[in-house]
C-alpha cells in the first residue's frame, strides 16, 4: 500500500476520540517500521520556542522544550525511544544555532530536528493543539498529511462536563464547553480548504466506532482496520445539554461536508 510522502498529523477538538485513534495509528505505522506519537507534539512546541527572535539571538530555548517533552511524555508504540531522540535532536538544534550552524529558516530547522527525532518513515503524531496552528503547520510540512477527527458535539460537551477537574483548560460549564468546541472545530473548516484531498482524510468518531474508516488507510500508506476494532462510544445515558448557537452552526457545516453525520431526531 502506497500514500504520499509527509507526516501524518491527527487533529480533533479534546474528548474527540482522537487519543484512542493516535493509539491506534501508532500501532499501525510502528508495525510497517515507522513511528508515530501520540501527544509528542514537538511541533507545537518548536513553534513557542524556536521563533525568529531566537534565529536572530542564535538561541533555540532547547532546554524548555525538553523539559516540557518530558513533563508530560507521549505515549504509543516507541515513545521512550522516541523521547530521547527528540532531546538528542533539540540539543544539537541548539548547538547549531549557537554555532551560526543553523538553517536559514525556522522552518528547515524545525524540519530537520523533527527528522531526527522521528528517525523513521512514516511518522506522525496526534495533538489536539496542532488546531490553533493550522497555517504555521502547513508552512513547515507543506506536505503533511491530515486526518481530521470529530464526534458530534453533543456527546463531546457531555464527554468535556464528565472529565476530572484537574484539567485547568477544561470548561466547567455547558456553555463554555459548547463554545470551545465551536471554535476548535471551526479553525478545521477554515483551513481545510488548502490541503488537497489526497492530502486530507476526515472521520467521523462514530463512524469508526461502527467500523467504517474510509480513506484512513490509503492516507496513511498502512493497513489500519486491525487495530481500529478497541474504539467505542461513550454510554448512551450520559446527559447531553443543549448546545449554543454557534455550536449548532459549526455542526452543521461539518454534515453539510459530510464529515459529520446528523444525529437520529436532530431539528433545526
Amino acid at each position: 500500500m502506497s500514500a504520499p510522502p509527509g507526516p501524518l498529523l491527527l487533529v480533533g477538538p479534546q474528548r474527540s476520540g482522537t487519543t484512542a485513534l493516535g493509539a491506534a495509528l501508532s500501532a499501525a505505522v510502528a508495525a510497517a517500521g515507522g513511528c508515530f506519537t501520540v501527544n509528542g507534539k514537538l511541533p507545537y512546541l518548536l513553534r513557542r520556542w524556536w521563533t525568529p527572535a531566537d534565529v536572530a539571538a542564535a538561541h533555540l530555548r532547547a532546554d524548555e522544550a525538553a523539559h516540557a517533552l518530558a513533563r508530560v511524555p507521549p505515549y504509543g508504540d516507541g515513545a521512550g525511544a522516541w523521547l530521547g531522540r527528540a532531546r538528542a535532536a533539540l540539543l544539537a538544534g541548539a548547538r547549531r544555532a549557537a554555532d551560526g550552524r543553523a538553517a536559514p529558516t525556522v522552518a528547515e530547522e524545525a524540519r530537520r530536528i523533527c527528522a531526527e527525532a522521528y528517525a523513521a518513515e512514516p511518522w506522525g503524531d496526534k495533538y489536539n493543539e496542532y488546531l490553533l496552528d493550522l497555517p504555521w503547520l502547513d508552512a513547515v510540512f507543506p506536505d503533511a498529511r491530515w486526518i481530521f477527527l470529530v464526534r458530534d458535539p453533543a456527546e463531546t460537551v457531555a464527554s468535556m462536563l464528565a472529565w476530572p477537574r484537574d484539567k485547568p483548560w477544561n470548561p466547567a460549564h455547558a456553555a463554555a464547553a459548547s463554545a470551545k468546541w465551536a471554535h476548535w472545530a471551526s479553525r478545521w473548516l477554515e483551513f481545510r480548504a488548502r490541503v488537497p484531498p489526497e492530502r486530507r482524510c476526515e472521520l467521523d468518531y462514530a463512524d469508526l466506532c461502527d467500523g467504517r474508516a474510509e480513506g484512513l488507510a490509503e492516507l496513511v500508506g498502512v493497513e489500519t482496520a486491525p487495530f481500529l476494532t478497541g474504539l467505542r462510544r461513550s454510554a448512551a445515558d450520559r446527559p447531553r445539554p443543549p448546545l449554543g448557537p454557534r455550536a449548532l452552526d459549526v455542526r452543521a457545516a461539518l454534515a453539510r461536508l459530510r464529515i459529520l453525520g446528523e444525529p437520529a431526531g436532530t431539528t433545526r
